[in-house]
């Protein structure tokens, strides 16, 4: 019996050992497969996002098969990529802060300091602050880690966190010391970024030279490397230098060729900034009719509700991710008190031929009794984050509820603006045709004819000025309340 016994527990000792060798084998195999499809992956983002997630997503269904943790976060962060270059907001925080979490467990803090990296990147032009939080938190690490690569690319995005800020002096410096180290590290892809943000800087700066020339530059290399995204983002910015100097044909090529790789990329935040400057080009040129389609499109996607919702929609996917890692916990806190019965049931067996395992099942009911109170406590502080939960969900429908109504306010008013242009501007307009008529066939003095033109110049400046002080102010919800 007891030889019988030994046999037992020498097979589930060495069976164990047996299989983790297996698996040993089926990782070497595999792990460089999952490498090289994540670096495939992050190589697209700036062609087509699409093929970016597609094909993280199967290095983390290979990942996840052979159990390889940096791959699976590696893959999680790409995929998160992916999404916000699709401005696919949601989903990008989620999979960044998966991969944050398993980057964890193996104290991978290269693998941190990329996801720090790229939630900085998702607060840009949100959340400054943290913006800027996430890229010092990185930055701290790939300097200590030496990364340069990386290290170039977080003084590309601190400074484009102090431009938007309007610290143009430090975004200045932040941006010649990244093109500097991409220069020197041959990054072509940096160098074309860095180029690119620099003529974003000198637009701001009003130096339409410097900004034309850093522009051009970074489109011909984006053109070489055939990078969609920075082609449709470069154009964008040209076309505002153009319609700056007054360069209108100019202006409204690349207006065009820009355009037209937003929509190759289905980028909806691309494409509504095109629709603004065509707005801002058209406004210019005077053709008011044309520009005011442009608004009225504008409008209708209300970028301003999108901006302020985003940091809502991160804040609320936090809150979220947070209760799923305390829903994981207390899934792992069952997995090892079922763990802790088997093991107690294979040790009664044994207490049957030897008196001292009666002190070993002793502890580990004492064991199994603290993890049933640890699961109680996670079971409390899970309802609390429901509750949290519900509180946030409240809180956003009130916001959503509050720009729905801004919104109609904001088209009762273009809708009256339009009824404007079309009603009360033509009657002065009218009158003027009437008389250029008159004075045509001689039927009307001159002094005359100039005191009714200059009434009729009077009327009409009055109108339109009114128009634009109602347009303009939020305390009144229609043009017609002054009239």
């Amino acid at each position: 019996m007891l030889n019988l016994v030994l046999i037992l527990i020498s097979f589930f000792i060495y069976t164990p050992g047996i299989q983790k060798s297996s698996i040993n084998l089926k990782i070497s195999s595999d792990t460089s497969t999952v490498i090289k499809l994540n670096s495939q992956a992050f190589r697209s983002r700036l062609t087509d996002p699409d093929i970016t997630i597609s094909e993280a997503k199967k290095a983390l269904a290979l990942a996840e098969q052979i159990n390889y943790i940096n791959g699976i976060a590696e893959s999680y962060r790409v995929i998160g990529v992916g999404n916000s270059y699709k401005n696919s907001i949601e989903a990008a925080i989620d999979n960044y802060l998966n991969a944050l979490s398993y980057f964890k467990q193996t104290n991978n803090l290269e693998g941190e300091a990329k996801v720090y990296n790229n939630i900085g990147n998702l607060y840009r032009g949100i959340d400054y602050n943290k913006s800027l939080e996430n890229f010092e938190k990185s930055l701290t690490i790939a300097t200590k880690l030496n990364i340069k690569d990386l290290i170039a690319g977080l003084k590309l995005n601190i400074g484009t966190a102090y431009q938007q800020q309007q610290n143009y002096s430090k975004a200045l410096t932040y941006y010649q010391e990244s093109l500097s180290m991409f220069e020197n590290l041959d990054n072509k892809i940096g160098i074309i970024q860095s180029h690119q943000n620099l003529g974003v800087l000198y637009l701001n700066l009003r130096d339409f030279n410097s900004a034309e020339s850093h522009l051009i530059n970074a489109l011909k290399k984006s053109k070489e490397e055939k990078l969609n995204n920075s082609i449709a983002a470069i154009n964008l910015t040209l076309s505002s230098v153009h319609i700056a100097q007054s360069r209108y044909e100019e202006a409204e090529k690349t207006i065009e060729e820009g355009l037209k790789y937003a929509e190759l990329l289905q980028d909806s935040k691309l494409i509504h900034n095109y629709t603004l400057t065509s707005y801002e080009l058209e406004s210019k040129r005077k053709n008011y009719f044309q520009a005011l389609n442009y608004l009225r499109k504008a409008y209708r996607v209300d970028s301003a509700r999108y901006v302020n919702n985003v940091s809502d929609k991160i804040r609320l996917l936090q809150a979220q991710h947070v209760q799923l890692e305390k829903q994981k916990e207390n899934e792992l806190t069952i997995a090892r008190q079922k763990n802790t019965r088997v093991f107690l049931w294979a040790s009664i067996a044994i207490a049957i031929m030897a008196f001292f395992v009666i002190f070993l099942l002793v502890k580990i009911v004492g064991k199994s009794a603290n993890n049933n109170r640890e699961l109680s406590r996670l079971n409390l502080e899970i309802s609390k984050q429901k509750d949290d939960l519900d509180t946030i969900n409240q809180n956003l429908e009130e916001i959503i509820e509050d720009r729905t109504r801004d919104i109609k306010i904001k088209n009762k008013k273009l809708s009256e603006y339009s009824s404007h242009l079309s009603h009360q501007i033509r009657s002065p307009v009218a009158t003027l045709k009437g008389l250029m008529l008159l004075d045509k066939d001689n039927l009307i003095e001159r002094d005359e004819l100039l005191e009714q033109i200059g009434k009729c110049v009077y009327d009409l400046d009055d109108k339109i000025i009114n128009m634009n002080e109602n347009l303009n102010n939020p305390q009144k919800s229609s043009l017609m309340s002054d009239e």
